[in-house]
């Protein structure tokens, strides 16, 4: 059984060239997902080096073991939104065991074979369900884009809602107002710049807004909250603590449904992007998932999933096999243990603009309007699911969403009675 998901000689670098290659693009998605990993460990309520960890150790294993050659794994806004309570509940300590607990449930859908039935969730829902996700992450950057603590509350939009009101009462911190708006100007602006300047070397904007903003701020002497320290460690041994099993039962197995939908959703835009003859293998992406989970989260990390935006990269890199995404790894590995200390100078606020870029390219506003102009059936599905997930939480959302799809998808059929 164990050996159907083994990793093949056949799916790495097959020469110096690809090799070549692969080494460029695993550097350029781990330029990209620097930010990323940073901002969500963050979010999460946990830390920026646990969001490090989580990209090194999640990345490398889910790049081996996975079913798609060109998957990135690591932390995800859309991940946040479930660990922010249980963190918030129970605290970080409860980590190690919540992933473990995940990531064994993944592993045993991939064991039965639940990977083709996972992967035929629909379209339309799957776009609501995005849109959900990105107005949460947008929710989420508010105490950082203000330069205040979370306000109160478990929901996303509550939380948001009170630290504005607190923000409103004690005073708006325009310094760090100022960091977010130049760092989405730069991020925006860069593409464009890029293009009418006709650059040869590919840069990331989310990089270049980071490398920029940070110096200014240095130079100027801005006075904003910074990332802070981060260890000079890939992460130690945390032992898994079971004495809330019960409580953590649920919440473990939104994760693992989580984790199972959006590995896939992200493995199968990876080849929708390369159009290769070649599919990725539902079970196996399901198998790696859940042991990066697992690995991730005993050893100072999270549970973590599949992230489009940094597959995507990957892809337009032209990556060739499965060492782009460890070259990806071991990138993030050295920026871990030698320039920890730059990283940490880094302003919140910058981390902040960046995620909001980052979820306002995840709504894909073009996208969502095509969506919206097609079927009323494909419309109100991607609409309902959208505000479920906003308003009750991810998986309720998608569970909404799939049940209204279907009685829709039945209802249209049924001949008009006369």
């Amino acid at each position: 059984m164990f050996f159907s998901f083994w990793p093949r000689r056949s799916e790495f670098s097959k020469n110096r060239k690809d090799l070549l290659t692969d080494l460029i693009a695993g550097l350029t998605v781990a330029i990209v997902a620097l930010p990323l990993a940073i901002g969500f460990g963050i979010t999460s309520g946990m830390s920026a080096a646990a969001g490090l960890t989580t990209a090194i150790i999640a990345g490398f294993l889910a790049a081996v073991f996975g079913g798609s050659k060109f998957q990135v794994s690591g932390p995800t806004g859309a991940m946040t939104v479930i660990l922010i309570p249980v963190i918030h509940s129970f605290g970080a300590a409860a980590i190690p065991a919540l992933g473990l607990m995940a990531g064994a449930i993944v592993i045993l859908m991939a064991i039965f074979k639940l990977g083709a039935v996972i992967n035929r969730v629909p379209w339309t829902v799957v776009e609501g369900f995005t849109v959900g996700i990105a107005f949460i992450i947008s929710l989420q950057q508010i105490p950082l884009a203000l330069g205040l603590p979370k306000g109160e509350g478990e929901k996303s939009y509550i939380v948001a809602w009170n630290t504005l009101k607190n923000a409103l009462d004690a005073g708006l911190n325009y310094s760090s107002l100022f960091v977010v708006a130049l760092t989405l100007a730069i991020k925006f602006s860069w593409p464009h710049l890029v293009h009418r300047l006709k650059f040869k070397i590919h840069i990331p904007a989310s990089f270049i807004a980071l490398l920029v903003v940070t110096l200014i701020v240095k130079a100027l002497s801005i006075d904003v909250a910074t990332i802070g320290n981060i260890p000079r460690t890939l992460g130690t041994y945390q032992k898994p603590i079971f004495d809330n099993l019960t409580s953590l039962l649920i919440p473990a197995l939104w994760i693992a449904l989580l984790a199972a939908v959006e590995s896939l959703l992200s493995a199968r835009v990876a080849d929708g992007l390369t159009h290769s003859k070649e599919k990725f293998e539902p079970n196996r992406e399901l198998f790696g998932q859940g042991l990066a989970t697992v690995a991730a989260s005993i050893f100072g990390g999270m549970p973590a999933t599949g992230a489009i935006a940094r597959t995507s990269v990957n892809v337009r890199s032209h990556a060739q096999s499965r060492m782009a995404s460890v070259f990806h790894a071991i990138v993030l590995l050295f920026i871990a243990l030698v320039a920890a200390p730059l990283v940490s100078a880094i302003p919140t606020a910058v981390i902040a603009g960046l995620l909001l870029g980052t979820s306002y390219r995840i709504l894909n506003p073009v996208s969502v309007m095509e969506s919206l102009r097609t079927t009323k059936n494909e419309a109100a599905t991607l609409i309902v699911t959208a505000i479920s997930t906003v308003a009750i939480d991810l998986i309720w959302g998608m569970a909404i969403g799939i049940a209204l799809h279907v009685i829709l998808s039945r209802y249209s059929k049924k001949p008009l009675a006369i």
